[in-house]
């Protein structure tokens, strides 16, 4: 049954058959697990710039940044107009600090996007893994329906071949017996 798998299931001829649908017809064959843990796996291969843009992206996209990046700013304005009013570092309307702003933007915008593509890579991976999964369930599923069907047909050949015996039984019987 699973010499012809890539006919029946996939409707191809071997040749035709993408790596992952090779990948998931051996595993059937040999009767291993396709299922892994995707996210270690595609973490295992991110170098550590890749990494560094994850985490950063993580911290930057997240409430406690938002909140401390506030405070900052509040304190800053505060430094610079109420307690430093004669000698503040950056006197009103803040020059020093849009720069500060600026460059951090300048900074933080192809991180987040390099994670978004990292995030996109990652949502690839994990749907080529979805689909290895998915497939080698429905052959397992098909191996379970043409097991099924092989076990009715041998028992309905099986009955056959009792009812034929039945039948020679019985006339067997009819024969022997005398016509009244």
């Amino acid at each position: 049954m699973l010499k012809d798998l890539e006919r029946i299931v996939l409707g191809k001829a071997a040749s035709e058959l993408s790596s992952a649908e090779r990948k998931v017809l051996v595993r059937a064959r040999e009767r291993r697990t396709v299922s892994t843990n995707a996210s270690e796996d595609f973490l295992a291969n991110a170098t550590f710039g890749q990494r560094l843009a994850d985490g950063i992206a993580r911290i930057g996209g997240s409430w406690a940044f938002i909140i401390g990046f506030m405070l900052f700013l509040v304190a800053w304005v505060i430094l610079n107009t109420v307690i430093l009013a004669r000698g503040s570092l950056d006197p009103y309307p803040f020059i020093f600090l849009n720069l500060l702003l600026s460059m951090l933007a300048a900074i933080q915008a192809p991180i987040i996007m390099m994670s978004q593509n990292r995030q996109a890579e990652r949502d690839r991976y994990m749907a080529a893994k979805d689909y290895e999964i998915n497939l080698k369930a429905e052959i397992e599923v098909l191996a379970l329906h043409h097991k099924i069907d092989e076990l009715v047909l041998k028992e309905l050949r099986e009955a056959r071949q009792e009812l034929s015996s039945l039948r020679q039984t019985i006339e067997a019987l009819q024969s022997e017996k005398p016509a009244s």
